[in-house]
């Protein structure tokens, strides 16, 4: 059965028997009964303004028009909403991120080394190691 269309009442057409051949082949087809086939056909035609008794050549450019049109529109908003995420959630989180990273930075240790000298105590094993500039002879 058809949705929504359940409790209506059927009524005949007369038409062709070729013209209704080709129609139930085209029903068939597309997977839906011959209520809903005419149905969206119809809605087709009235949705896009287009008359079945005229030629397609102007109203097939306007039809383009139109779908140029929602698919810039589509795309303006698609923009929009990209560039609202960046401003509003991507970059205070990524300065966040920053600011956190730039905080924990860990501090250079200064190189321990052994030493093997007879004069120091015994039970220092390490010393901190001075680093000599190039200036300095030593």
């Amino acid at each position: 059965m058809d949705k929504g269309y359940e409790k209506e009442q059927f009524k005949s057409l007369s038409i062709k028997a070729s013209v209704a051949a080709k129609f139930n082949k085209f029903c068939k087809e597309i997977s839906l009964s011959k209520s809903m086939t005419l149905l969206v056909m119809i809605e087709f035609f009235e949705e896009n303004c287009i008359s079945p008794t005229e030629s397609m050549g102007p109203n097939m450019e306007t039809l383009e028009k139109r779908i140029s049109l929602l698919i810039k529109k589509r795309m303006n908003g698609m923009i929009a909403i990209m560039k609202d995420i960046e401003k509003n959630q991507t970059k205070p989180t990524v300065a966040m991120l920053q600011s956190l990273f730039e905080q924990a930075e860990p501090k250079k240790k200064v190189r321990m080394v052994e030493k093997n000298d007879p004069y120091l105590e015994k039970d220092v094993r390490f010393r901190e190691k001075k680093y000599l500039n190039n200036n300095d002879d030593a």
